[in-house]
């Protein structure tokens, strides 16, 4: 999956927000190359383990069954 496909990804999650965010209760995902590490180059993000296609979830306090649900549906539109 290359970053294309992980972009359709997160723009098809539901219950998600596409923020980075530190303390939230609810449940985020990032794009990290283009976001929160997106001033390095790319052997720094070879580095850091991040690659075009990384995808970030920090699960939430929804239940359980929604977010499953929700990252199953995400990839199923893709």
């Amino acid at each position: 999956m290359g970053e294309k496909k992980s972009r359709a990804f997160i723009d098809n999650l539901k219950i998600f927000y596409n923020l980075a965010n530190v303390a939230d209760v609810k449940s985020l995902v990032i794009h990290p190359a283009t976001t929160t590490h997106s001033q390095l180059n790319d052997e720094e993000l070879e580095s850091q383990g991040i690659g075009k296609a990384t995808v970030r979830l920090s699960i939430g306090t929804e239940h359980i069954d929604d977010i499953i649900d929700d990252i199953k549906q995400a990839f199923d539109a893709i």
